[in-house]
């Protein structure tokens, strides 16, 4: 494969349509008001329900192919985890001219992760490394494999490799792209050898709540599933620095290889 196939374009989605959809589906919810939460997402809309729960609206069919992979999925990682990750109390279906499956999740406290909530950089990249340590050794047996349902990520890098390609050819002048080119060369050389492992697909400030300053919980899960870890790794450069990125890499028992397909992900 030389590509990843673009998703379709997305559909508009705004709180009426969850409120309808929650009306007729989940009647005993019906009461409940229907809002958009403060950051509200781009693969999925997600609307508060109430104080206690949330509605995520897929945007796009690729997205709505990870429905079903959360919902059985997230319960069983959960009680492994060191963190509060999503859970689902339900599952809706399509209608009212929506036209995929969508889920129901309680409402998990925090605000996102950014660098003025993080109150110590180094020991929130230590927590977030600890989170996947112990995601990573969790059974993956019968895990969702990488596909479309997460863009392929924890498969081979070579998926992107003609995109890739294209991007330092475009940046060329605005980036070192000899640097890029040597470092991309590097991740496709060093190839995942390990059996699959599971891991998360997004570590990404979006994606992590603080409270107090501290990682508190870690959600969206939509392009998680079983194979090369490295994916996860992208953080440590598009977060981390000096001080921070050396935390988390000593708290990662990952060899030199992942890590070098890590950097090729965050290319």
């Amino acid at each position: 494969m030389s590509g990843v196939e673009k998703p379709a374009q997305k559909i508009e989605i705004d709180a009426a349509l969850a409120r309808r959809l929650v009306d007729a589906q989940f009647p005993q919810w019906k009461h409940l008001p229907v809002k958009p939460v403060e950051a509200g997402g781009w693969d999925n809309r997600t609307f508060h329900l109430g104080d206690a729960m949330t509605v995520r609206l897929p945007s796009g069919a690729f997205y709505a192919l990870q429905v079903e992979k959360e919902q059985e999925w997230l319960p069983k990682l959960a009680p492994h985890l060191p963190l509060p990750i999503p859970a689902p109390v339900g599952k809706g279906r399509p209608g009212e001219g929506y036209p995929w499956a969508w889920s129901i999740y309680r409402w998990i406290e925090g605000s996102t992760a950014t660098n003025e909530r993080i109150g110590d950089l180094g020991q929130f990249a230590v927590a977030v490394a600890g989170f996947l340590v112990a995601l990573q050794r969790i059974d993956a047996t019968g895990g969702p494999l990488p596909g479309h349902h997460n863009f392929f990520r924890g498969g081979p890098l070579t998926v992107y490799d003609s995109q890739t390609w294209a991007a330092i050819e475009a940046l060329k002048g605005k980036i070192d792209a000899d640097l890029a080119a040597a470092a991309w060369k590097a991740a496709l050389a060093a190839s995942w050898e390990g059996a699959p492992v599971w891991f998360h697909g997004d570590i990404a400030w979006g994606n992590l709540l603080v409270e107090d300053g501290r990682l508190s919980a870690v959600i969206d899960f939509g392009t998680s599933g079983v194979g090369d870890p490295s994916c996860d790794l992208a953080i440590a450069w598009t977060l981390f620095k000096g001080e921070s990125r050396q935390a988390f890499r000593a708290a990662l028992p990952l060899d030199e290889a992942t890590w070098a397909r890590g950097r090729g992900w965050t290319l």
